[in-house]
């Protein structure tokens, strides 16, 4: 694959979640972040797939969107059990 297929790529999976999902920061609800987590889990598995390519940084916003889900479980899981 050359770099412009894959600049190519990184801008349209861009595009994808700006157009789609909200910063992992600015989310504030659980069901939220599980859909998130679970379209762009999907949306990689279709490129990996597909391409056999998926930008780094995909995996970095997947990884924000865990840490902000485990966050949150945690705040529920004291708040219920305190």
């Amino acid at each position: 694959m050359s770099e412009f297929e894959k600049k190519k790529l990184e801008s349209d999976f861009r595009n994808f979640t700006s157009r789609n999902f909200e910063r992992p920061a600015d989310c504030r609800n659980i069901d939220q972040i599980r859909y998130y987590v679970s379209e762009l889990c999907n949306k990689i598995s279709e490129y990996e797939h597909r391409f056999n390519y998926v930008p780094n940084w995909a995996y970095s916003l997947l990884a924000q969107y865990n840490t902000v889900h485990n966050s949150l479980l945690h705040k529920d899981f004291t708040q219920a059990y305190a």
